[in-house]
């Protein structure tokens, strides 16, 4: 056991070469994550322009529908087995992400990547209001953990892999590698830690390289030209604008709690739960095809397309809506990209109503769109440079930081002053309540965290011996700034330490919440 504890802390207190590994090992994952990401995005793209196609055709020739919805049910009834194969397959996948790095959940990394990838091209491309994202990030996650267990590496280097290989995965899937930096940090592990970073920035910039090869390096959403925001009056708009798409964004978490206990409440067979949102796809393909699959070609319709408020309207209602039933029964595929969307249409709507009411020029209403989609990213996943950034490269618009940020921290604030759980945080919370049974027969392993006492947090200020540390954890090493410091009972921890705490890895969500800066 000392000579384990020894070579761990080698590893953390001399990171030179293990920093090293970790971006050689983030290179291989980026090129693995990057083909098969391609891969996913071609059959997923191939559907958003045949998918239109088949309903027009179906409208000619009505008496084939019967065929396609029998086609439909067979997609659910696939659906339905992939999910009862591998419950971790479910959703978004980012939730059940949080739980593997918290020590709570575990995954075979091998069949989750075969099955998801097959879930999500059927559901999306069947026409489900999901998005690609949240797959994309655990497929990229499948391939870090892959490549760290192949390797046999240590459990605490598996997480930064499965990291590495996360933020992989939302950059190919987006063409957004600082954004997938950004995700692995903020939104995954919520620390800023220097071997996050290493493995999460080779996997990303690598992952994206190789999808730029085969689509190109245009952005995915295409806006026009973007006017630049240089006036003060137009920053006092886009305050009200982040509001107002905040108090949008507050009703998704909600909804999204309903629609999931809605389905756990509904007198249906778990087989008959993928039917719904895919018969509802096939009616909403005849009358309102715009909501159907994840919406970036909505996004790009918007700009170019002058639709009515009332228009705009129910397309907000309607993707809503859709999003809700889909996303609830449960079938592989994440809400990321029709968040997204949905700013995008309440950003559209502000702007309309600006310009009726005689406060805003029609020539800021591709930035309300563009805006509208980082702030109902932050007042959801409660992310706000994640989404800020995740925009900029998406739509290309990278002299609008200042105004992109201004915007997501407004719908942050209202989404922080109304109490508004994060999503993924959220939806993690009730898995782990759901697979109670399951997350307590995970296998238990050692690991070293690497933590940051955040401003205000219980330990900022407390004795060692004073900490209230958890169970079977030990504190090894201290690091503040570029000093060494031996982690006795009388050392008082100040902010800004790093603490590396040898401990069961299910134990790392109790000590982030010791390290954790407190809110104000």
């Amino acid at each position: 056991m000392t000579n384990k504890i020894e070579t761990a802390m080698r590893i953390f207190t001399e990171p030179r070469h293990f920093k090293l590994r970790l971006f050689l090992e983030g290179n291989i994952i980026g090129v693995l994550t990057g083909l098969i990401i391609a891969l996913f995005r071609y059959l997923l793209e191939l559907s958003e322009h045949y998918t239109p196609q088949l309903y027009g055709w179906l409208s000619e020739n009505p008496l084939w529908i019967p065929g396609w919805l029998v086609v439909l049910l067979v997609i659910g009834l696939v659906l339905y087995r992939i999910v009862q194969t591998d419950g971790m397959t479910s959703g978004s996948g980012i939730p059940q992400l949080k739980g593997i790095l918290l020590g709570r959940m575990d995954m075979n990394w091998a069949r989750v990547l075969v099955l998801k990838f097959t879930g999500a091209v059927l559901g999306i491309g069947a026409g489900l209001s999901l998005g690609r994202e949240g797959p994309s990030v655990q497929l990229g996650a499948c391939v870090g953990q892959g490549v760290g267990r192949m390797t046999h590496r240590s459990a605490a280097e598996n997480h930064y892999l499965l990291t590495a290989g996360a933020g992989a995965g939302l950059a190919a899937a987006f063409n957004a590698p600082l954004a997938g930096v950004i995700f692995c940090l903020e939104e995954l592990t919520k620390n800023f830690s220097p071997f996050v970073l290493m493995g999460s920035i080779a996997a990303a910039v690598t992952a994206t390289t190789v999808t730029q090869y085969f689509f190109g390096m245009e952005p995915v959403f295409h806006m026009g030209e973007i006017p630049v925001v240089a006036t003060g009056s137009i920053y006092a708009l886009l305050i009200a604008l982040g509001a107002f798409v905040g108090v949008l964004g507050l009703a998704f978490n909600r909804m999204l709690t309903r629609a999931l206990a809605g389905y756990a409440g509904a007198p249906l067979t778990a087989w008959m739960k993928p039917m719904v949102p895919l018969l509802a796809a096939g009616v909403l393909g005849f009358v309102l095809p715009q909501v159907l699959g994840g919406g970036s070609r909505l996004v790009d319709a918007l700009v170019v397309t002058d639709y009515s408020l009332l228009f705009l309207v129910v397309l907000l209602l309607g993707k809503f809506f859709f999003t809700m039933l889909c996303f609830g029964s449960g079938v592989p595929g994440g809400i990321f990209l029709p968040m997204l969307v949905l700013g995008s249409i309440g950003g559209a709507v502000f702007a309309k109503l600006a310009v009726a009411i005689g406060v805003m020029e029609p020539v800021w209403t591709v930035n309300c769109i563009i805006f509208g989609m980082a702030a109902y990213f932050a007042a959801v996943v409660k992310s706000p440079v994640t989404g800020a950034v995740l925009i900029m490269e998406m739509t290309g618009s990278f002299d609008h930081m200042l105004a992109l940020i201004l915007v997501s921290m407004t719908a942050y604030l209202v989404a922080d002053l109304t109490n508004s759980e994060p999503v993924y945080d959220m939806l993690l919370s009730r898995s782990l309540a759901v697979r109670d049974k399951i997350a307590t027969a995970v296998r238990r392993h050692r690991i070293m965290s690497e933590l940051i006492v955040g401003m205000g947090s219980q330990l900022d200020g407390t004795l060692v011996r004073d900490a209230g540390w958890p169970a079977g954890s030990l504190l090894v090493n201290v690091r503040r700034g570029g000093e060494e410091l031996a982690p006795n009972g009388s050392l008082q921890l100040r902010e800004g330490d790093y603490l590396y705490i040898l401990s069961d890895d299910v134990q790392k969500g109790a000590l982030e919440s010791l390290a954790r800066e407190k809110s104000s």
